[in-house]
């Protein structure tokens, strides 16, 4: 996603995209706590193609909101790639959405560790194709950001709205 100085806010882009294919999506939040979901809603027409935002902060709502398989979360933890595969395609099935959206991260200033530093998150893109065409798929990526909780709480939201904007005009 290339970005300009007088581009449209990210959450403006992603709702041109959206409304033009005529898709819909739902957000999965973990460290964003409902930010994504505050974003998309303040644009004017979002209620075209913005479902819900369902933050599952705890294990026990991924488990029980997601389906989020126990296993995930006790193999790999809440901050993995694999609970935010999992989060972005429950979100987009329990929602009947085109498109989901997951965040599960390390917002800080602590609950760091080496190999996932405050800062740490993975964003959950998961695209609902047809039944038995096989177009349904999920990607997941991992991203590290610096700053105070709230600033690298905008910065998840935003770079995760860039990687569902891509995900849509790639298709």
């Amino acid at each position: 996603m290339r970005e300009f100085a007088d581009d449209p806010p990210v959450e403006e882009r992603v709702g041109g995209v959206l409304r033009e294919a005529g898709a819909t999506v739902a957000a999965a939040e973990s460290c964003t706590g409902g930010l994504i979901g505050s974003l998309l809603t303040d644009v004017p027409g979002s209620s075209d193609y913005f479902d819900r935002s369902v933050v599952t902060y705890s294990y026990d709502a991924k488990l029980t909101e997601l389906a989020v398989q126990r296993e995930h979360l006790d193999g790999a933890g809440a901050v993995s790639e694999a609970v935010a595969l999992a989060m972005a395609r429950g979100v987009r099935d329990t929602a009947g959405t085109d498109w989901g959206l997951s965040t599960t991260g390390i917002a800080g200033p602590d609950g760091g560790t080496a190999a996932k530093p405050v800062g740490t998150v993975f964003v959950g893109v998961a695209r609902r194709g047809d039944w038995g065409t096989g177009e349904s798929g999920a990607t997941v990526s991992r991203y590290e950001f610096d700053g105070s909780r709230t600033a690298i709480k905008e910065q998840i939201a935003r770079r995760a709205l860039a990687d569902l904007l891509d995900a849509v005009e790639s298709v």
